[in-house]
C-alpha cells in the first residue's frame, strides 16, 4: 500500500499556507502596505489570497487534492510575489535594519517554495 502522507516539504509548505492565510484573515491589515498600487480592492485581495492559502493548505495535505493543490500553490505563490517585491523595494527605503533582513530574506525563499508546490503537483 502506497505512502499517502505528504512529504515534509510538502507539510512545511501546507503549514506555511495555514498561518499565512489564517493571519490574511484575522489581521489583513498587514498586508495592506504589500500591495501594489496597480492591484485593485486590496482588502479583498488579501482576504481572498488569505481564503486560497487555506485551500491549498488542506489540498496539498489530502492526497486526492494534492496534485491539484500543488498547482494553484505554485500560482499563489507567483501572485503574490509583486507584494513581496513591493515589500522589499520599501524596506530598501526605510532604515529598519531588521525589516530590510526580512524583506530580502524572504524573495529567495519563493524559489523552494514555489519548487515543492511543483513537486506536489507533479505527484
Amino acid at each position: 500500500m502506497p505512502d499517502l502522507r505528504p512529504t515534509n516539504d510538502v507539510a512545511l509548505l501546507a503549514g506555511i499556507f495555514a498561518i499565512s492565510g489564517v493571519t490574511h484573515l484575522v489581521k489583513p491589515r498587514v498586508f495592506e502596505p504589500l500591495m501594489p498600487v496597480w492591484v485593485p480592492a486590496h482588502r479583498e485581495v488579501i482576504i481572498w489570497s488569505g481564503v486560497m492559502e487555506l485551500l491549498c493548505a488542506a489540498g496539498l495535505v489530502t492526497p486526492a487534492t494534492r496534485r491539484t493543490a500543488g498547482w494553484v500553490s505554485a500560482a499563489v505563490l507567483l501572485a503574490v510575489f509583486p507584494g513581496n517585491l513591493k515589500m522589499a523595494g520599501d524596506a530598501a527605503r526605510g532604515r529598519s535594519r531588521r525589516l530590510k533582513a526580512l524583506a530580502f530574506g524572504r524573495l529567495p525563499l519563493q524559489v523552494p517554495m514555489i519548487r515543492t508546490a511543483l513537486k506536489a503537483a507533479r505527484g
